[in-house]
């Protein structure tokens, strides 16, 4: 059933990525704008921390059988939301770049501040991945 639930995680964020992807290339094509954004990198960063991510996760869990440690549910919740806030904050900041102009020191500091917490969650799931493998590990050994 998880092994389910985690190809369905790494398939969504695959399928987020190309579309972030086509929106990146699409959209600046069409309103010509040329300089560097955000917009560029969240194709990628969708591609390795959400697919390949989720598709390292799912095959340890078809060895270790990570989803039967306690830390397992606050890994995967604590994760997931991080990387849709770091992701949505770096959209917002890719599209607010396009839109040419300086931004405000309020607008620059509410998304800097959201992406910094979606950065932090981020980290905490990472943190609470590895004692979760080192759990799984340790109960295999």
């Amino acid at each position: 059933m998880m092994i389910k639930k985690l190809w369905n995680l790494s398939f969504t964020y695959t399928l987020i990525a190309l579309l972030s992807g086509v929106f990146y290339r699409e959209y600046t094509r069409g309103i010509g704008y040329t300089e560097a954004t955000n917009l560029s990198l969240l194709h990628t960063h969708l591609f390795v921390l959400g697919m390949l991510f989720f598709l390292i996760v799912l095959a340890l869990e078809s060895i270790f059988k990570l989803s039967q440690q306690k830390l397992f549910n606050g890994f995967l919740w604590t994760y997931n939301i991080g990387l849709i806030v770091s992701s949505v904050m770096m959209a917002v900041r890719g599209w607010l770049q396009t839109q040419g102009g300086e931004l405000s020191r309020a607008v620059d500091a509410s998304v800097s501040g959201m992406a910094g917490v979606g950065h932090i969650l981020l980290g905490v799931g990472i943190v609470l991945f590895f004692f979760n493998l080192k759990g799984a590990i340790s109960s295999k050994a």
